[in-house]
C-alpha cells in the first residue's frame, strides 16, 4: 500500500492513532521497529540533529535530503513538519513537488508569518499569518499535488498566541473550506481544556490532530472520548538522544561517572527559498487576495480635551497623551496601517494643532468641541460611498486583531461589544442590549442590537460597546442619509453615536455585534491611564 494511502486510513480510521518524532534515518527505522504506524518529521528534531537552531537555518533543500534518508529506511507514513511552508504560496507549491517525489506521505504547515519563531519561546511574540494569504497556500499545495491522497495538514497558532477561541475556530474553518484535509490545534497550557473546548465547538468537521507536548498528563482516553484522529508525541527521541549523549560525553571526559542533565529543546530559524520572481508575478492573481483593509476609509473621533485627566490635557487633547512611546492616536493609526487602511480622517478639536503634526492622516476641526456631541463631529466627514467605513473613538487603546473582526464582517452596520462584565464598574458607558449573549462560539447565533444605552453595566445588557465599527457601502448611505435628515434639527447638537444606532435599530436596520471579551481599555481618567500602560 502507498505511504499517502496509508496516512489518509490512519487519518480517517474510526480510531485514534499515534505517530512518533524522528530526526534522520536510524530514528525513523526505531520508530517503525517499536511498532508506529506513522512518524512525524519534527522541524525541531531535524534541524537539532544537524546541530542549528529551530528559526529554518538549515535550508529547506538540507531537510528534504534528510527526508529522503527516513523514507528510504522505512516502510511506514512520514508526515512531515513543515513550518509555514517555507515562503509563500510559491514556494508551498515547491515543497509539494519534492515531498512527493520522495514519497513523503504528508505535510503540516503553521499559519505564522516568515520567519517564524517556535510555539513555545518568546512569549507574546507570536504574529499570525493573514488568513486569506495562509489559506490561498493551502489551496496552492492542493492544486499542485499529483497524487490524491498526499494530504496537508493546516496548524492553527491561535492560542500560541492568545487569540482565543473565537479566532482558533475561524481560522480552522477557513483553512477546511481551502481544501486542508485535517487540522492540527496547537496550545501551551499545561492542560488540554483550550483543545478541548475547540473540539466541543468544532463538532467533528474534519479530522482534528493534537500534539500534546505541554499537556501531557491528559489520559490518553480523555482523547479517544473526544474522537481525536491522530496524536503526535513530538520531540521526544531527539531529547532523549540528547541526553543520552550528553550524559555519555560527560562522563567520557570526567571521571566515567553517568550524570543527568536537563532535556534541552534547541530551536531553529525558518527556510530560506529560492523563488522565480516572474512566475510568482503572473501567479499572484491566482492564489493572492487583495486585503480587505485597502478598500476601507476610517473616521477617528478625537475631538475631546478629556478634562478628567487634569494638568495632562492642559496642552493636548486626550488621544495626543503618550502610552509608552506612542500617543494613542499613533497607535491606532498604526493598527489601521497594519491593515493596509491608508485613507484616515480624524477629527480634532482641542488644541487641533498638535494632531496636524501627525503625518499622511486628513486632520478636520470640529470648533464647537466641547459645546456639541459625537454626531457633529462625524458631519465633518463624507465618506466616500463607495468603499466600506469604520469609526473608531480616539481615546481607547486596543489589540490589533479587534479591528479584523469588524473588517471581515459582511453586514451593513457592525460594532465591536465587550461582553467581560466588570461588576465593580459603577460608570456609565454604553451598554449594549442584545438579541443573543455572547455564546464564545464561531458556529453559535449571530447577535444583533436591540438598544444602546448610557448606563452602569447591568445584567439587562450583553457587553459594553468599545467604540468601534463598520460600515459598508450600504451602511454608509445610511450614515450619511441620517446626517442629511437631522443635521438641522436642534437636537442633533447634543446627539451621539448610540443616537444614531438606536434610530437604525428603530427604523428596522440589522446593527450587527461581533463580541470580544477585553483586548481593550478606554482612557477617561488617570486610573484609566495607569491601567493603559500595564495594557
Amino acid at each position: 500500500m502507498k505511504k499517502t494511502t496509508q496516512f489518509r486510513k490512519m487519518i480517517e480510521s474510526q480510531e485514534l492513532e499515534f505517530i512518533l518524532e524522528a530526526h534522520n534515518g536510524i530514528s525513523a527505522k526505531i520508530v517503525e521497529e517499536a511498532g508506529f504506524k506513522g512518524i512525524w518529521g519534527s522541524g525541531l528534531g531535524i534541524s537539532a540533529q544537524y546541530g542549528v537552531r529551530d528559526n529554518n537555518e538549515a535550508s529547506w533543500t538540507q531537510v528534504l535530503d534528510m527526508l529522503e534518508f527516513m523514507s528510504d529506511a522505512t516502510s511506514i507514513p512520514i508526515l512531515l513538519d513543515g513550518d509555514t511552508g517555507y515562503g509563500n504560496f510559491n514556494n508551498m507549491r515547491r515543497l509539494v513537488k519534492k515531498l512527493e517525489q520522495r514519497n513523503i506521505a504528508a505535510v503540516c504547515i503553521e499559519d505564522k508569518v516568515f520567519p517564524k519563531t517556535n510555539s513555545f519561546l518568546r512569549d507574546g511574540q507570536q504574529p499570525l499569518a493573514d488568513i486569506e494569504e495562509f489559506a490561498g497556500k493551502i489551496k496552492a499545495g492542493k492544486d499542485s499535488q499529483m497524487d490524491d491522497d498526499f494530504m496537508i495538514v493546516a496548524r492553527v497558532e491561535a492560542f500560541i498566541a492568545g487569540w482565543g477561541l473565537k479566532e482558533a475556530l475561524k481560522r480552522a474553518e477557513a483553512y477546511r473550506q481551502a481544501g486542508a484535509d485535517a487540522i492540527l490545534m496547537h496550545s501551551k497550557l499545561n492542560n488540554s481544556s483550550e483543545v478541548f473546548a475547540f473540539i466541543e465547538e468544532w463538532d467533528n468537521r474534519c479530522p482534528v490532530v493534537l500534539v500534546p507536548t505541554k499537556y501531557y498528563a491528559t489520559p490518553t482516553d480523555d482523547f479517544r472520548k473526544k474522537n481525536v484522529s491522530l496524536v503526535i508525541w513530538a520531540n521526544h527521541l531527539i531529547r532523549g538522544a540528547i541526553t543520552n549523549m550528553q550524559n555519555i560525553a560527560k562522563q567520557i571526559h570526567t571521571e566515567q561517572n553517568l550524570l543527568s542533565v536537563e532535556d534541552k529543546v534547541v530551536p531553529v530559524k525558518e527556510i530560506f527559498r529560492l523563488q522565480d520572481d516572474a512566475e510568482i508575478a503572473a501567479a499572484e492573481k491566482i492564489y493572492l487576495k487583495k486585503k480587505a483593509g485597502s478598500t476601507i476609509s476610517t473616521t477617528i473621533l478625537a475631538a475631546t480635551q478629556g478634562k478628567r485627566l487634569g494638568k495632562l490635557t492642559e496642552d493636548k487633547p486626550k488621544t495626543m497623551l503618550k502610552i509608552g512611546n506612542q500617543t494613542i492616536l499613533e497607535r491606532t493609526i498604526d493598527h489601521l496601517h497594519d491593515y493596509e487602511i491608508k485613507d484616515i480622517n480624524v477629527v480634532a478639536g482641542y488644541k487641533s494643532e498638535s494632531v496636524d503634526k501627525i503625518t499622511n492622516i486628513n486632520v478636520i476641526t470640529n470648533d464647537i468641541y466641547d459645546t456639541s456631541g459625537q454626531m457633529v463631529s462625524l458631519a465633518k466627514i463624507s465618506p466616500n460611498k463607495e468603499n466600506d467605513h469604520l469609526l473608531i473613538f480616539g481615546d481607547i487603546l486596543f489589540r490589533k486583531h479587534v479591528l479584523q473582526f469588524a473588517i471581515e464582517d459582511s453586514a451593513d452596520v457592525v460594532v465591536i461589544v465587550d461582553s467581560q462584565k466588570n461588576s465593580k464598574n459603577t460608570a456609565k458607558t454604553d451598554m449594549v442590549a442584545a438579541t443573543a449573549p455572547d455564546n464564545h462560539s464561531f458556529f453559535g447565533e449571530d447577535a444583533w442590537v436591540k438598544q444602546i444605552d448610557f448606563e452602569a453595566p447591568d445584567d439587562k445588557y450583553s457587553g459594553e460597546w468599545i467604540g468601534v465599527m463598520k460600515f459598508s457601502q450600504k451602511g454608509v448611505v445610511l450614515m450619511n442619509d441620517f446626517i442629511q435628515k437631522n443635521q438641522n434639527q436642534p437636537e442633533f447638537q447634543s446627539m451621539d453615536i448610540r443616537d444614531m444606532i438606536n434610530q437604525f435599530v428603530k427604523d428596522g436596520v440589522k446593527v450587527k455585534i461581533q463580541y470580544i471579551t477585553g483586548h481593550w481599555i478606554d482612557v477617561n481618567n488617570i486610573s484609566d491611564l495607569t491601567s493603559a500602560i500595564e495594557f
